[in-house]
């Protein structure tokens, strides 16, 4: 079965960093590009940053450019997300996820971790 475990959030103070890790198991990794999303209270699901079947292709969203940066190890089956100079506003439940939608919006295949809790506060 397609698992996705996600590790590697906390506390920290604005301006400080973390590394959450996604470890994945049940499909052939190396196959799939991987995605991280958050999701803070009242708010939506956002995109966060995505990472191409080898690492060699990278996308974030505008406010996450500069600050993150998305990685993996295929080796390891495992994603990483590096957070730097984090700010309040990057509080919120982070989520691995591998999916994809057709043409109309459909989704074709969809998984998420249990999420980890990234809180930025002094």
């Amino acid at each position: 079965q397609v698992q996705l475990v996600e590790s590697g959030g906390g506390l920290v103070q604005p301006g400080g960093s973390l590394r959450l890790s996604c470890a994945a198991s049940g499909f052939t990794f190396s196959n799939y590009a991987m995605t991280w999303y958050r999701q803070a209270p009242g708010v939506e699901r956002e995109f966060v940053a995505g990472v191409g079947r080898s690492g060699g292709s990278t996308y974030y969203a505008d406010s996450m450019k500069g600050r993150f940066i998305i990685s993996r190890d295929n080796a390891k089956n495992t994603v990483y997300l590096q957070m730097n100079s984090l700010k309040p506003e990057d509080t919120a439940i982070c989520y691995c996820h591998i999916g994809e939608r057709t043409p109309s919006g459909s989704p074709w295949y969809d998984y998420w971790g249990q999420g980890t809790q990234v809180a930025v506060s002094s």
